[in-house]
C-alpha cells in the first residue's frame, strides 16, 4: 500500500476527492498542504491505496505525489495548464 497526496486548485476539489476515496474504501483525509508542495487553495488529500486514484471527470486536481519512505515526494501527476 502506498501513500499519496493530491493537491487541488480549490477547496471543493479536495472535499470531492476525499469523498471519492472513502467511497472506494480507501483511508483518506483532507489536510493542509505540506510546505514543500504548493497548492492554490492550501488543502490536499492524503490517502493510502495500492495504485494512484485518478478520476477523469475530476479536473480540479493540481498535482499528485507519492510519499517516499525518506519523507520526500515524487510527483506522478501535474495538471497540463501549469
Amino acid at each position: 500500500m502506498n501513500t499519496y497526496i493530491a493537491t487541488f486548485f480549490m477547496h471543493f476539489g479536495s472535499i470531492r476527492f476525499e469523498r471519492l476515496c472513502k467511497s472506494k474504501g480507501l483511508e483518506a483525509r483532507t489536510m493542509p498542504v505540506p510546505r514543500s508542495l504548493s497548492s492554490s487553495c492550501g488543502t490536499c488529500v492524503r490517502y493510502s491505496a495500492p495504485e494512484p486514484l485518478f478520476d477523469p471527470a475530476h479536473d480540479e486536481m493540481e498535482q499528485m505525489v507519492i510519499c517516499n519512505d525518506d519523507g520526500s515526494y515524487t510527483q506522478i501527476y501535474k495538471a497540463k495548464n501549469l
